[in-house]
């Protein structure tokens, strides 16, 4: 059976830039960047690989912006599709599965803050190719 990839907040070109005591233009805006990154608590995936993609061994790439609240909850409105891949029924699957997803929030200075990420979803078949980039 098929167990995706989720390479969540810790590849350094998947995640939002966090750097402890920087500060960060956005905008008009300075913003604070926090000391902690947000990790997340989920025992087992969200995400379900839809059945007909499986069979046909159809693998893909979705990119999701998350907004993280400061209680850990994935605020689901505020969830965005930045990449698609090529697949509705994955992209479907990647927001459907997002906001299943908790996390120990994000920390500046000690106390838990709202952040927002980009969040990678692989959905990868044991029997399919191997896809670039992907390491083994």
């Amino acid at each position: 059976m098929l167990l995706p990839v989720l390479l969540a907040l810790t590849g350094p070109g998947c995640a939002e830039r966090v750097r402890a005591g920087r500060t960060e233009n956005v905008g008009l805006f300075r913003t604070a960047l926090p000391d902690e990154r947000p990790q997340m608590l989920n025992d087992d995936e969200p995400f379900r690989y839809p059945l007909s993609l499986y069979r046909q061994r159809i693998e893909g790439n979705v990119l999701l912006r998350l907004f993280v609240a400061a209680d850990g909850r994935v605020v689901p409105e505020s969830t965005r599709l930045v990449d698609a891949s090529g697949y509705r029924p994955l992209d479907s699957a990647a927001l459907a599965g997002a906001v299943r997803l908790r996390f120990r929030a994000a920390r500046l200075r000690g106390q838990p803050v709202a952040v927002s990420l980009l969040f990678p979803v692989h959905f990868r078949h044991p029997e399919g190719p191997l896809v670039p980039g992907d390491s083994l």
